[in-house]
């Protein structure tokens, strides 16, 4: 499933107010990198990324490759930052940027 415009207008402003969670390197993926943004997706569905990694080609290529890796989308790639959505089914209300959004602007 693809994310809507809106969807994308939605998650973007949400996201502007995240931290980083996750930081991949030049050096690529670790597999705690990897276990991390695993977590961090099914926790808080959706999450910021920065990527250390000083070539636009190769964090282009990065980010590729953690949506194939995470089975995530791309709402945004702006700069060394990426933003990424998962939806979760079971997500903790606690913990999902998603959920906590909802709830703070009164939408049920």
């Amino acid at each position: 499933m693809s994310l809507s415009s809106a969807q994308k207008k939605a998650f973007r402003s949400i996201g502007h107010h995240l931290q980083p969670i996750v930081t991949v390197s030049e050096s690529g993926l670790s597999e705690g990198a990897q276990q991390e943004l695993e977590r961090a997706l099914r926790d808080h569905e959706l999450i910021k990324i920065k990527l250390a990694i000083p070539e636009r080609e190769e964090r282009q290529a990065m980010i590729e490759e953690l949506i194939e890796l995470s089975g995530a989308e791309l709402v945004q790639s702006l700069g060394k930052t990426a933003l990424l959505y998962r939806h979760n089914p079971k997500a903790n209300p606690k913990l999902s940027n998603i959920q906590r959004a909802e709830e703070h602007h009164g939408r049920h």
